[in-house]
């Protein structure tokens, strides 16, 4: 007769239940030898696999609104290229920012 074994509580995880590297894991990982930085990284692992960029930071991270805009607004700041919603939100700063001389502005932002 056989005696089952006792659980041991261990939290000990095997390495061989860890995932296959993808290549996309592969392209954003830091690369480094004997400490230096060879190739830093381009992304993380997120809940949903590789994201590129960096992390938010918690408490400061942006958020994701709906907002309703002009197209020749969107438009013009798309005419940019690469980085449109970076500008845009760097557009919205500076006028929340500054004093305000349009009275319409100055009614708008002190709601």
């Amino acid at each position: 007769m056989s005696a089952s074994k006792p659980d041991t509580g261990s939290d000990r995880v095997d390495p061989d239940d860890a995932p296959e590297w993808t290549e996309q894991m592969f392209e954003t990982a830091e690369f480094s030898v004997a400490g230096k930085v060879v190739r830093p990284t381009t992304g993380y692992l997120g809940p949903n696999g590789v994201v590129r960029g960096r992390p938010p930071l918690r408490g400061t991270a942006k958020r994701q609104v709906t907002l309703r805009l002009d197209p020749d607004v969107i438009e013009k700041f798309r005419e940019g290229g690469p980085g449109w919603q970076a500008r845009m939100d760097e557009a919205l700063r500076k006028a929340v920012d500054c004093e305000p001389t349009d009275p319409a502005l100055r009614r708008a932002l002190s709601r």
